[in-house]
């Protein structure tokens, strides 16, 4: 796949790239990018719910009216559910909610998110840049002269740099990511993806 690189006027350079066809052009394994999405959910879940159950609280445990003869069902303890201030009933307690997917299956979901994104062109490739100091301004005319201040983007750099981290992180619908750290919930919940030049051959070597 061919695409034209811009600058960060938004303006073409009159330079094109070849995107990889093994990374940007493989056909879309649905149920991966399912695995792959459900996975990255549940291990940002920190299990840390609990309840107070009728072993947990503290009340009487005297038998609070006769047994017989009233009608209604026995009543034994006021730690009971049904009673106010009793123990919750199968309430949630601590878990790990992580899960596990094997290396290959993650790098195949990678590729079809990135070919599913590159088939409906919402790839979009800019020349490598720098800031001189940390300035959302600066960076949010980059994201507008791109066309996507009303679209939620996803910038793509090769390593992490913090000037140009401080100065995307407080845009709402932009977010900005390593190359090596990508994974199909970040690529397919952006309707934009932004890369580097440096980074396309970052990507390249993480999944190849």
């Amino acid at each position: 796949m061919n695409v034209e690189i811009l600058n960060i006027k938004g303006q073409s350079t009159g330079r094109n790239i070849e995107l990889p066809a093994e990374i940007f052009g493989v056909t879309p394994n649905e149920h991966v990018l399912y695995l792959s999405v459900k996975e990255y959910l549940a291990n940002q879940r920190q299990g840390t719910h609990d309840s107070t159950e009728r072993g947990d609280v503290s009340r009487s445990t005297r038998k609070i009216k006769r047994q017989k003869g009233t009608g209604g069902a026995r009543a034994g303890s006021l730690k009971n559910p049904v009673f106010k201030g009793g123990g919750r009933a199968f309430g949630p307690h601590p878990r790990d909610y992580s899960q596990k997917l094997n290396k290959k299956v993650k790098v195949l979901a990678r590729k079809s998110a990135l070919s599913q994104m590159a088939a409906a062109n919402n790839i979009i490739v800019i020349e490598d840049f720098k800031l001189d100091s940390p300035k959302t301004k600066e960076f949010h005319n980059i994201v507008k002269n791109l066309n996507l201040a009303d679209s939620k983007s996803l910038f793509v750099t090769p390593s992490y740099n913090e000037t140009v981290y401080l100065s995307g992180r407080n845009l709402p619908k932009t977010s900005l990511q390593v190359a090596k750290d990508l994974n199909a919930y970040d690529i397919l919940n952006a309707r934009k993806i932004v890369l580097t030049e440096s980074s396309i051959n970052q990507i390249v070597s993480t999944l190849s």
